[in-house]
């Protein structure tokens, strides 16, 4: 499978504040975010004198894999960071969480999310004379932080996030402080989390059920939280707007077992899967996923349609980076090294192959290509999201729009390019009946859906005034 046919989300954040353990207990936690980022990882620690940092390119087991790394991180509190790097390639220096000196101590925060008036902020904060180290927009965070007039650290905060624009959760670790905070449309989710005496703040719920902890509540949006020694303390600084957390979160970006904003992304993914039964069935034989994102839709759409449930494709999870020259045969394979068809099980058979989403479109071709191999009668492709139009630019690195197959293509014309029997996407109002909303036309979103619908809640500013991510040497490398 081709790395770039699927949305990548770029990072997941963890903060421990309590803990003897703090440094071990981020490590495992990150283990738990790993697939929110497969780049880079890193960890930031504070043991009351000083902070230890230690951050690398590669997988989390494999940055943190020794008991000696750990221990040069000691300390009772501790932030961590998985990273996926964009068009621009991973380098050490965008590696978080970033770290440094201001007046009022040491600082190091780690953030998920995108700001898009970063490249504006950017010019200002350079023509004041700020000297950036990395290509990545949390750094704006950092300068923003240092320039403001404010004395406490928490009034910073607040200026720095009335300047910003964008989706942002994050953790930051000052000498006294854990500190996690959501932007006020909540995009990208963000979890508090507690064990015992020791509070936590995470991307995802899974990373609390790693360690033990229990889960708390989320962090709303808009909210600030303070972790300190005289415990937890919540700020709420911004007018109150309409939620529009990210919709793809629970379609494919957030592990099954998480609960993200109240609901459970397994349970939600089946309810999709059965909306899409309701909306597309066909006669066939059985229902087969593409793994592994596609299983719990294809089990809903199993379920509603009385149809066989079958791993007719079985993915390979032990594929790591390829150093094989990529000739165009070695390339035409690569979709292999991921998944190979069970062709006893699809020898003769008529299939619904379900999937969470269709980006270039590579993928899909290949993979019915290889049913079509192993002896299948009919393919047929369901998507448990609708059409991708529009690309993100809230903290997931998508192609551009003329790299989406959908903003080329309707349905029909993405069906030849696939080489489907037939295909169908979920409706978007399906897609919000099995997220247990009404229909989307008669009431305000409740999620973003931009990249299904083109309406943006955030504005874009830096693409509006020509200063978009892929034309700025800056954000090159964006996180």
């Amino acid at each position: 499978m081709e790395s770039n046919d699927k949305f990548q989300d770029e990072c997941g954040v963890f903060g421990v504040y309590g803990s003897n353990d703090a440094a071990a207990l981020t490590a495992l936690g990150l283990h738990a975010l790993q697939h929110r980022g497969q780049e880079a990882a890193g960890i930031v620690s504070y043991d009351g004198e000083k902070f230890y940092s230690h951050r690398e390119l590669g997988l989390v087991g494999e940055i943190f894999d020794e008991k000696q790394i750990i221990d040069t991180l000691p300390g009772n509190s501790a932030i961590g960071h998985v990273r996926y790097s964009t068009s621009g390639g991973t380098a050490l220096r965008n590696v978080q969480p970033l770290y440094a000196d201001y007046s009022f101590g040491g600082l190091a925060l780690a953030h998920n999310g995108n700001l898009t008036n970063a490249n504006q902020l950017h010019k200002e904060l350079v023509n004041k004379g700020s000297l950036f180290q990395s290509t990545s927009d949390t750094e704006v965070f950092q300068h923003l932080i240092a320039t403001s007039s404010e004395d406490r650290l928490l009034d910073r905060f607040i200026d720095t996030f009335k300047a910003v624009e964008g989706a942002y959760s994050l953790v930051a670790l000052s000498r006294r402080k854990l500190i996690g905070a959501r932007d006020p449309f909540g995009v990208r989710p963000l979890a508090l989390g507690s064990l015992g005496e020791t509070w936590i703040i995470t991307s995802e719920t899974c990373a609390l059920d790693i360690i033990g902890a229990d889960f708390v509540r989320d962090v709303e949006p808009g909210e600030i939280i303070i972790v300190d020694e005289d415990g937890l303390h919540s700020y709420k600084p911004f007018l109150a707007v309409h939620k529009r957390s990210c919709i793809f979160e629970y379609i494919y970006f957030a592990r099954p077992d998480s609960f993200v904003d109240g609901r459970n992304v397994y349970e939600v993914r089946k309810a999709i899967g059965a909306e899409l039964a309701d909306e597309s069935l066909i006669n066939a034989d059985m229902v087969i996923p593409i793994p592994d994102s596609g299983v719990p839709a294809a089990i809903g759409f199993a379920q509603r349609s009385k149809l066989p449930f079958e791993l007719g494709l079985i993915r390979n999870h032990y594929v790591g980076r390829t150093f094989i020259e990529p000739t165009d045969e070695i390339r035409h394979l690569g979709v292999k090294l991921k998944h190979n068809a069970n062709k006893q099980r699809l020898e003769g058979q008529k299939i619904i192959l379900v999937d969470d989403s269709i980006v270039r479109g590579t993928t899909s071709r290949k993979i019915v290509e290889m049913v079509r191999q192993a002896g299948a009668r009919e393919v047929h492709m369901r998507i448990s999201s609708p059409p991708t139009i529009n690309p993100c630019f809230y903290g997931i690195d998508t192609p551009d729009r003329d790299q989406l197959l959908a903003a080329q293509f309707d349905v029909e014309g993405i069906r030849k390019q696939i080489q489907a029997d037939t295909l169908s996407f979920i409706s978007i109002d399906g897609l919000y009946r099995a997220m247990g909303e009404t229909n989307r036309d008669n009431d305000l979103p409740q999620f973003c859906d931009a990249c299904f619908t083109g309406e943006y809640p955030i504005p874009l500013s830096d693409q509006e005034k020509g200063q978009s991510n892929t034309q700025m040497s800056f954000l090159a490398g964006l996180k």
